[in-house]
């Protein structure tokens, strides 16, 4: 590998900084804040905090800037008005510092990951926003990827060899180098050095590119060999899925979305690789395979639709739900456009999907305020159909069935991470803002005297809004593992002396227990089996029509009681952990022709300071044996 060598480095970075230099002075910004982060690491939550802010905006604002300056030269604007744009893309980005806090609202990270995606897809087209310049298009951006790829290796090489030296220095004269030292590297490598050489690689010539009719001969055999046959057994495969549920007219499993997805994200990303070469006689099919791909894709479309409807009928709408549905209308129309349009103008991918992608940012069409809408009025109609609401307020529930319970706690679960419990303010007359407030200045009850963390932050104000609402003792999918007081709660961590070895000598079939909140079907020796684990408490299993049920809670209570007797093991994590013995942790049921077990492999429970027990966590298997 032949490396630049250090004048030209100096002079590509001169002509760099003058074409750029408020992305540059973002870039640093944020490079700035993420060493100061390093250091902060687990002292300063706030401060911490702010340096991850500053480093999304730096982010953001190289973006937002970097789209600015190619806009503004390919339109050739005066300086000034160059300067007027630059003002407020800049603005515009500081703004945002203010708005974006993900300390606070875990769904401020997918926020930060779509204001990216949509300004990365705004500098794609940034200076091709007018004219039908596809050629230039389409070079300008395989210049970016290119670039990007030869920067990535380079600070990649960089790093790795300054990182060398370092860890000699430390062998050889005992220096004290630690771990961020290296974090501290890696940063400044790719904030300054990977985001100024990307840079300086990116053309300013748009109306050469429109001539430039290049075209990588890898880049093809790639795409002709790997990328569309790949999607080619995706189709085959999807189509034949969607021909088995018609057939049997079962509604479709949730993950074939992705499936879905996955394939048109194979076929548009080929079909764009391939677009300047579509024309020339020997890739005639190219045409071909287009109309073919788009054709086709429409049942996908209606399968996909089907299977996000149904999700929706039974969990509402949650973020990535949204974005399902979101990309499927994106999908649904670009393949209307490829297939009756007649430019064929490939701008209109990267255009439509960066306009979809911002206005799912903020708003009350976005995906965060459409989602947060959606599960609180799940959590209001639970408590309202229990008899715990009033004048438009959320009351204290007295009884409630398990289920509502456990629906009610990861509904809570979500809004409080997702939204700050902020998100619960109409519903409550107590100030939220101030409960937050109050809790965030709490001693940590892990760190001794250090703050409270943002993720111990959460969860208190989670097991603040639990006890308000009554729900602590309904634990569900999320609930169960922050329904109880951290403070107060010990964890109890419960092995099998034989570990993963299970004795089935004694039954015919052994059957292991999938995740929870999914209902899997298997077939043996012609006997049905449909398992379900609706929480790490709740196991059951039919086998042929006859249905058997475990709670897991009261054998864990049981064996809390007795866990003195019990061999404690010694850990660096935990003084809780004991071993039992095998049938300590079996559970049996029968049924008219079946005898079950659930065999209970690990058990995580927490402990509350009034002796209340929930399941954290369990890993159990079924042994059946026919009667």
């Amino acid at each position: 590998m032949k490396f630049p060598s250090i004048k030209t480095l100096a002079e590509s970075a001169g002509k760099t900084i003058k074409r750029f230099p408020f992305e540059i002075l973002f870039a640093l910004a944020g490079t700035i804040a993420a060493t100061i982060k390093i250091e902060l690491s687990d002292v300063n939550r706030v401060g911490e905090n702010w340096c991850l802010r500053v480093m999304i905006i730096g982010n953001l604002g190289l973006l937002l800037n970097l789209a600015a300056t190619l806009y503004a030269e390919s339109d050739d604007l005066k300086l000034s008005r160059k300067l007027l744009l630059h003002m407020i893309t800049t603005v515009v980005a500081l703004s945002l510092l203010f708005v974006i806090n993900p300390g606070i609202r875990e769904a401020d990270f997918v926020r930060f990951f779509l204001l990216s995606l949509g300004l990365h897809l705004l500098v794609a087209f940034a200076a091709f926003t007018k004219g039908y310049n596809i050629q230039g298009f389409w070079q300008f951006n395989k210049t970016l990827f290119l670039r990007f790829l030869t920067s990535a290796l380079y600070g990649i090489v960089l790093f790795l060899g300054l990182s060398a030296a370092i860890g000699a220095m430390n062998y050889l004269f005992n220096f004290k180098f630690e771990w961020d030292t290296f974090s501290i590297l890696f940063t400044w490598i790719v904030g300054i050095f990977s985001t100024t050489f990307f840079l300086a690689g990116v053309p300013s010539n748009f109306m050469a590119l429109n001539d430039d009719t290049s075209y990588p001969k890898g880049l093809k055999v790639f795409t002709q060999y790997v990328l569309i046959p790949l999607a080619s057994v995706y189709v085959l495969i999807l189509l034949a899925y969607e021909i088995k549920i018609l057939i049997e007219w079962n509604l479709p499993k949730g993950s074939v979305s992705y499936l879905i997805l996955s394939y048109a994200v194979f076929g548009i990303l080929s079909l764009l690789l391939v677009y300047p070469v579509r024309d020339q006689a020997e890739n005639k099919w190219l045409k071909t395979y287009t109309r073919s791909f788009y054709f086709l894709l429409i049942p996908l479309l209606g399968l996909l639709f089907v299977a996000v409807a149904q999700r929706l009928s039974s969990y509402g709408i949650t973020e990535p739900r949204y974005f399902l549905i979101a990309l499927a209308c994106w999908l649904l129309f670009i393949t209307c456009y490829f297939l009756f349009s007649k430019k064929q103008n490939i701008k209109t991918i990267p255009v439509s999907l960066c306009i979809v992608t911002l206005l799912s940012v903020y708003g009350p069409q976005s995906a965060f305020s459409v989602s947060m809408y959606s599960q609180r009025s799940i959590l209001v109609n639970i408590l309202k159909r229990n008899n715990a609401y009033k004048n438009g307020k959320l009351l204290p529930v007295k009884k409630i069935s398990t289920k509502d319970g456990g629906r009610a706690s990861d509904v809570l679960y979500y809004l409080v991470n997702h939204h700050d419990l902020t998100s619960l303010q109409p519903y409550f007359t107590t100030d939220l803002s101030a409960v937050s407030d109050s809790l965030s200045k709490q001693k940590s009850q892990w760190n001794g005297n250090f703050i409270v963390e943002n993720y111990e932050l959460r969860e208190r104000k989670l097991n603040w809004a639990s006890k308000q609402l009554g729900l602590n003792k309904y634990p569900g999918y999320f609930g169960s593992r922050y329904a109880v007081d951290s403070a107060t709660a010990m964890t109890n961590y419960i092995f099998r002396k034989d570990g993963d070895i299970d004795n089935i000598k004694d039954y015919d079939y052994f059957v292991n227990a999938k995740g929870y909140n999914d209902t899997t079907t298997q077939l043996f020796g012609g006997i049905k089996f449909i398992e379900q684990k609706k929480s790490y408490s709740d196991y059951s299993l039919e086998i042929n029509n006859e249905k058997v049920s475990f709670d897991v809670t009261d054998l864990a209570k049981k064996l809390i009681a007795a866990k003195k007797s019990y061999n404690r093991v010694k850990s660096d994590t935990s003084d809780n952990q004991y071993v039992v013995a095998d049938d300590q942790l079996l559970l049996i049921k029968e049924t008219a022709h079946y005898k079950v077990a659930l065999m209970v492999r690990t058990l995580n429970a927490n402990q509350a300071g009034k002796g209340e027990v929930r399941v954290v966590y369990a890993d159990a298997n079924y042994l059946i044996k026919i009667k």
